[in-house]
């Protein structure tokens, strides 16, 4: 499917399954229309769901940016309900996310904080798990350690993270990711978990 002949030839515009089918075969002129029809819709979409712009738009420009990758087939339905179907799952999946990272927070936070009615001993043993969660970060690269303390101890998103340190957010989210995989795997080998 050729994207310039079909844009050059007809008094009609390229269908959808012309489009999806030009952007298949490399042709990345035929993200443009395709966003420009159906843009406004993934945004809406993941702006419903994550109830953040930044959050959607960061969204939206990954939906767009992967979709020559997407497993969509047009014998099997219209494009815009397989953006709309795909971008309400990734927006869930966001949310999802956003979650885990709360609560391992909470966690990481909690295991900072020593309660005064403890005996002497549980005090011991939560002061020792937290040197050892200190020890472990410690282990990490340093981007790794700086954006783990900014978003655990500061509470701050990946997004305002990757702002504050002029980096990709998407390299916030990997060195994220990978950091507390990394943790996580040196406390098991710690703890015996």
């Amino acid at each position: 499917m050729d994207f310039d002949r079909l844009t050059s030839t007809g008094t009609e515009a390229p269908t959808d399954a012309d489009l999806w089918l030009a952007l298949k075969a490399g042709q990345t002129n035929a993200l443009g229309p395709l966003y420009d029809r159906h843009g406004g819709l993934v945004y809406g979409i993941a702006l419903k769901v994550l109830s953040h712009t930044q959050d959607a738009e960061d969204l939206t420009q990954d939906i767009f940016v992967k979709l020559p990758l997407a497993a969509y087939d047009p014998q099997r339905g219209s494009l815009r309900t397989f953006l709309a179907i795909l971008t309400r799952s990734r927006a869930i999946d966001r949310l999802r996310s956003r979650q885990v990272a709360r609560a391992a927070v909470e966690r990481l936070q909690s295991a900072q904080v020593i309660p005064p009615t403890r005996t002497p001993e549980q005090a011991l043993a939560q002061a020792e798990r937290a040197h050892d969660i200190q020890t472990a970060l410690d282990q990490l690269s340093e981007s790794q350690q700086k954006i783990l303390r900014l978003a655990y101890y500061e509470g701050l998103s990946q997004t305002t993270i990757a702002e504050r340190l002029d980096t990709p957010l998407g390299t916030v989210k990997t060195h994220s990711r990978r950091g507390l995989l990394r943790l996580r795997q040196i406390l098991q080998e710690r703890w015996g978990n």
